[in-house]
């Protein structure tokens, strides 16, 4: 490649890091908290926000303590009223909801979800199906829609939607968290097709079996015991920092790239239900 037509390649999301900001949801633990400090790391202002005030709180104080920029917000994605009041406080300042030096919104990262029970289509609870899909879709749908005229103005904008290999291929069991993250995954899938042409792009990173402090124990309703058993004999299942890096290598590429879909999962992994357990 020439160096004038170099020159004229589009510029990096991760050059523009410095004066942005990336708000992300289901910031109180595991991949959401990852994805902020290693999103500071490269530079952005992080907002993070998550139901647990004092959880995003202590982990804003952790990256400015690390020499990163970050401001904490409580929010339930489920609640449009206090998603949609979210977005207007970050899109009326330069600043983040809680003070603290920021730049125009150019990354959201979706990541607020999870999965509740592991019980056949017969004896499910549609309660749980219900929230489920009120958290991973509805609550996606939400914070995107919110944000997206920000993100639009800014000129270089990008929506990262976590979802999962559930939103790919089922498995028994399995089925309310699947819908949901088929839902998710239609949800990125059509948002692209809709806003193509615009400085806005949209990636998809889906994991496999990810081991973090809270996703398989909020599954079993705190059963420390059955939460274990997921991971049993699997020698190296993810970890939020594997996913984190993952994203935040997707965010970081030059703006005219876009990483439709990325599926991560362990050496140990084939499919959703195709797992090594060295037992």
């Amino acid at each position: 490649m020439s160096a004038a037509a170099a020159a004229d390649r589009p510029t990096a999301a991760a050059d523009n890091a410095a004066t942005a900001t990336a708000v992300v949801t289901g910031a109180s633990g595991g991949i959401g908290a990852a994805t902020a400090r290693q999103l500071a790391a490269a530079g952005y202002h992080v907002v993070v926000t998550a139901r647990r005030e004092e959880r995003v709180t202590a982990l804003a104080e952790e990256i400015r303590a690390a020499g990163g920029s970050a401001t904490a917000y409580a929010l339930d994605v489920t609640d449009r009223a206090a998603v949609d009041a979210f977005a207007a406080r970050l899109t009326e300042s330069s600043e983040g909801p809680s003070g603290g030096q920021a730049g125009p919104v150019r990354v959201l990262v979706n990541n607020a979800g999870g999965a509740l029970g592991l019980d056949p289509v017969a004896g499910g609870s549609a309660d749980e199906w219900r929230q489920m899909y009120e958290t991973n879709v509805l609550g996606t749908l939400g914070v995107t829609q919110a944000l997206l005229p920000t993100l639009t103005a800014s000129g270089d904008g990008t929506v990262v939607i976590v979802s999962s290999t559930a939103a790919l291929g089922t498995y028994e069991g399995g089925a309310g968290y699947v819908a949901a993250k088929h839902g998710e995954h239609v949800l990125a899938e059509t948002l692209r097709l809709e806003i193509v042409g615009t400085p806005v792009r949209v990636i998809e990173i889906a994991p496999g079996m990810v081991k973090t402090e809270g996703f398989a124990t909020t599954r079993f309703h705190g059963d420390a015991e059955k939460a274990a058993k997921v991971y049993e004999g699997v020698a190296a299942p993810l970890t939020a920092d594997d996913v984190a890096d993952t994203i935040t290598w997707a965010v970081t590429r030059p703006s005219h790239v876009n990483i439709d879909l990325l599926v991560v999962r362990p050496r140990a992994q084939a499919s959703n239900s195709k797992v090594h357990r060295e037992l």
